[in-house]
């Protein structure tokens, strides 16, 4: 800034631009800003720049590539977004433009109106009529879990398994629990499940995350997927508030993976307690046979002798005593026969014993992590050659080793387009030459073809 005798302040464009963006920087604070995305530009350098517009009005917009780079998805034109933002000027130009701190999708009310519309149309079909719930096997004979193969979710209901009941197999039937191709994915595993018939039950699970990440649990076509599954469904998805319509339409719902599988598991401490009282109750019924027996002989004794006239029993002597032979011996066999089926039965206990199944399924998983691993170990290392191949392939057709031998790509500054004659570009136009090392911004001087003589400026 100059100021002349007079004391008039006098401003260059520069000063100006720089003087005006302060002010906004320093009044306006971050602001939120809603509108629709157009003029997407992409550059090299990782910024993103775009116009954020509504029906009356535009503003340019400024996202950088620290902040680009941590979006969960890349926005295009036509997104519906809310931003959190600084407004400032970019002094080059003179334009007003925001800096963008914060970027999200702006669809999470409608995401909402559409679960509810989803829900009350479903809900008004009897899709999530308590009659049409199938009960749950009491011990399933193996267990199989629709989820992510790599989610903090099957760690969980892994975890409670081994702990409740070890001896139990499951089969994990690996989908993705977010994106446009989950919900595909989901609807696949449950009728691959359904048609193998390989289990006794499922849990279509997965962690918590917002109403977008939570969506295609919302999917009609994954609801009529698990009402057309012949095997009962247990929903877990997400945390306690979380309600998704797979939810709904399960067998069950439960409010995280681990309850899930607190629910599907039996309890191998209580199940040893049972086989402990059911050994208890055999022997104790054995013991009161014996007693009743060993009663009915002391009363056909007190009636023998109570009937002992003299005559008649010196008549029956010889028949009483093989009589109480007879029933001595029997009593004996009778005796025998009870404790070897209590043997037998105390042997079939014995090797019926869980532990002893968990100890034989705890070598069989730890197997097969064994060949897991030996199976990863090999897969890493065919990826390795690979990605070494087409790096290789990738460096022989590298445009830089072309660029090092002194040639140029030229780009007409206003679009971008890569120029490969000279009669596209106008004297005075704005062009962008990038060199091995480096880049140049010129401006043409003049134009001429291989046939022309040179074009001067005017």
């Amino acid at each position: 800034m100059e100021r002349h005798s007079d004391e008039i302040a006098v401003y260059t464009p520069s000063q100006l631009n720089q003087e005006v963006r302060g002010m906004l920087e320093t009044v306006l604070p971050s602001i939120w800003v809603e509108g629709e995305i157009s003029n997407l530009a992409r550059p090299s350098s990782g910024h993103l720049y775009f116009t954020l517009k509504d029906a009356g009005a535009q503003v340019r917009c400024a996202l950088f590539r620290g902040r680009a780079s941590a979006l969960r998805q890349r926005p295009a034109d036509g997104d519906q977004v809310r931003v959190r933002a600084k407004a400032s000027l970019y002094p080059a130009r003179g334009e007003f433009q925001l800096i963008i701190e914060h970027l999200e999708p702006a669809g999470e009310g409608a995401l909402q109106r559409a679960f509810e519309a989803l829900k009350q149309r479903l809900q008004a079909e009897g899709l999530f009529d308590p009659a049409h719930k199938r009960p749950l096997p009491r011990l399933p004979q193996r267990l199989g879990v629709i989820t992510s193969p790599t989610g903090a979710a099957i760690r969980d209901v892994l975890q409670v398994l081994q702990r409740r009941f070890p001896a139990l197999p499951v089969l994990i039937y690996p989908v993705p629990v977010q994106g446009e191709a989950a919900a595909p994915a989901i609807v696949r595993a449950l009728e691959l499940a359904g048609r193998r018939g390989e289990v006794d039950a499922l849990l279509l699970t997965r962690g918590g995350g917002s109403l977008e990440d939570l969506w295609p649990f919302n999917d009609e076509s994954v609801a009529r997927a698990i009402r057309a599954c012949p095997v009962p469904v247990v929903s877990a998805v997400g945390h306690e508030v979380d309600v998704t319509i797979s939810d709904l339409a399960a067998d069950l719902r439960t409010p995280t993976p681990s309850a899930a599988a607190e629910t599907l598991s039996p309890d191998r401490q209580t199940w040893q307690e049972q086989y402990s009282q059911l050994g208890q109750r055999l022997a104790s019924a054995a013991r009161r046979r014996l007693n009743r027996d060993g009663e009915r002989l002391a009363a056909l004794e007190r009636r023998l002798a109570a009937q002992h006239p003299g005559r008649r029993l010196r008549d029956r002597a010889q028949r009483l005593d093989e009589l109480e032979t007879r029933l001595h011996r029997l009593g004996r066999q009778t005796v025998e026969t009870r404790r070897a089926r209590l043997h037998t039965a105390g042997q079939r206990l014995r090797v019926q014993d869980p532990r002893r199944r968990a100890t034989q399924e705890r070598r069989r998983v730890e197997e097969l992590a064994q060949r897991l691993r030996q199976a990863a170990r090999g897969r890493l290392t065919a990826s390795q050659q690979r990605l070494g191949n087409a790096s290789r392939a990738l460096h022989a057709v590298s445009p830089l080793a072309t660029l090092e031998r002194g040639y140029a790509v030229v780009q007409r500054a206003e679009d971008a387009a890569i120029l490969r004659r000279a009669d596209a570009v106008q004297v005075g136009d704005r062009i962008h030459a990038r060199l091995a090392h480096g880049a140049l911004d010129c401006r043409v001087e003049a134009c001429r073809t291989t046939e022309e003589t040179p074009r001067d400026a005017d």
